[in-house]
């Protein structure tokens, strides 16, 4: 007779179990793996720490410094040939397909781990049991899955271990560099994969984690949703967790009469989000305007010009740059809003200047703006003085 395990469950409770461990383990990547470990956006209490440390261990066998060197190379030459997983140097077949295999390869450089995994646990047991016998945890899971459910356990388990490797390798890593929409124009190709940040622990804010990479909480617009920042929210609450770092927000005030250094400084931490505002407020506007008085030839050429309009510049090829160059050619309008885009770029670029002079800049940028006669370029520049910093 064979062996029906300890427990007498339906399918539904078969697959209750399996989604139940598998966000368990989703939820250890991305608070303990990822915000905790990674980038130091919170702490956690000693107690859940090493409880997503033996989860992991016994569901993956991922060491925290393997992973955790690992991805802060990915941060830090992304998008390059040393990225160790950039669909855009390795192609999304082989992210989606060979994903798993491009960590483990990485992981095993010790260069990569001298670098990027500094301060990760180093204690007896991470050296003892959790590294040196990885392949351990996942055995006693099979085991334990196999006890309590019989042959459908081994089913359970190979989900399990297919779980990260798909989902975090694959998905997150691919997917999240090659399609979805983008909130803030950083100089990679991250995407959030969607505005539901459930299934992969909220991980699927791809974007907006590139451009605050040390925010606790992924979810940046309202109607996003992020369940990894609900998770933090409650372990807050019972005094298990303390966040220590979020996105900044601009905060306005009554307008001034001059852009000050005050100004500077609160644009230069919310750039990402001024130039989301001014595609939003200043390009979307002129483009439709011109948009509505076309003629039919002229609105396919702007049409086309539509997405790459808003799009960093170093992410542009050759066919964007000509859809540009085309629409500006019927559009003198879009040419100078965009021209003005590009010139508040390069003033945060600046990082060698004193404050002083981007304060110049800044403000000649600002006076040249209200001097073009565009309404949606003259209010941007004007609502810039309604900047102040944020409050401690």
């Amino acid at each position: 007779m064979i062996f029906e395990g300890f427990l007498d469950s339906s399918i539904f409770g078969y697959v209750l179990y399996t989604l139940a461990v598998t966000h368990i383990t989703i939820i250890s990547v991305t608070l303990y793996l990822h915000r905790n470990q990674t980038h130091r956006a919170l702490n956690l209490h000693p107690v859940i720490s090493h409880f997503f440390r033996f989860w992991l261990w016994l569901t993956t066998g991922m060491v925290t410094k393997e992973w955790v060197a690992v991805h802060r190379k990915h941060h830090a030459k992304c998008e390059t040939e040393e990225d160790p997983h950039s669909p855009q140097t390795r192609g999304i077949k082989k992210l989606l397909l060979e994903g798993a295999e491009l960590y483990k390869n990485e992981s095993k450089i010790q260069k990569t781990l001298d670098t990027y995994g500094v301060g990760t646990p180093d204690d007896w047991v991470e050296r003892h049991i959790y590294s040196s016998r990885r392949n351990l945890g996942f055995t006693l899971m099979l085991i334990i899955n196999v006890f309590m459910f019989g042959p459908i356990g081994l089913t359970i388990w190979a989900i399990q271990m297919l779980w990260i490797p798909v989902w975090a390798a694959g998905v997150i890593n691919g997917i999240g560099h090659w399609w979805g929409y983008r909130n803030y124009e950083t100089s990679d190709a991250s995407r959030n994969i969607s505005p539901i940040g459930i299934l992969i622990g909220g991980e699927e804010f791809h974007n907006n984690h590139h451009t605050y990479a040390n925010s606790a909480k992924f979810s940046t617009r309202w109607w996003e949703f992020d369940i990894g920042w609900m998770y933090i929210r409650l372990l807050v609450l019972f005094g298990l967790a303390k966040v220590n770092k979020l996105a900044p927000k601009p905060v306005m005030g009554p307008i001034k009469s001059i852009v000050d250094l005050e100004t500077v400084n609160v644009l230069a931490a919310n750039r990402f989000q001024i130039m989301s505002k001014y595609c939003s407020s200043v390009i979307f506007p002129v483009f439709k305007d011109e948009l509505r008085r076309a003629d039919e030839s002229c609105r396919r050429t702007l049409k086309r010009a539509k997405c790459v309009l808003i799009r960093e510049e170093s992410l542009l090829d050759d066919d964007a740059k000509n859809r540009l160059k085309l629409a500006f050619s019927r559009s003198e309008q879009l040419e100078i809003v965009y021209s003005y885009k590009q010139r508040l770029q390069t003033i945060w670029k600046r990082s060698a200047d004193t404050q002083e002079s981007l304060l110049q800049h800044l403000q000649e940028w600002c006076k040249q703006a209200e001097e073009t006669g565009i309404k949606s370029l003259q209010d941007f520049a004007e609502s810039l003085r309604r900047y102040k910093l944020q409050p401690a």
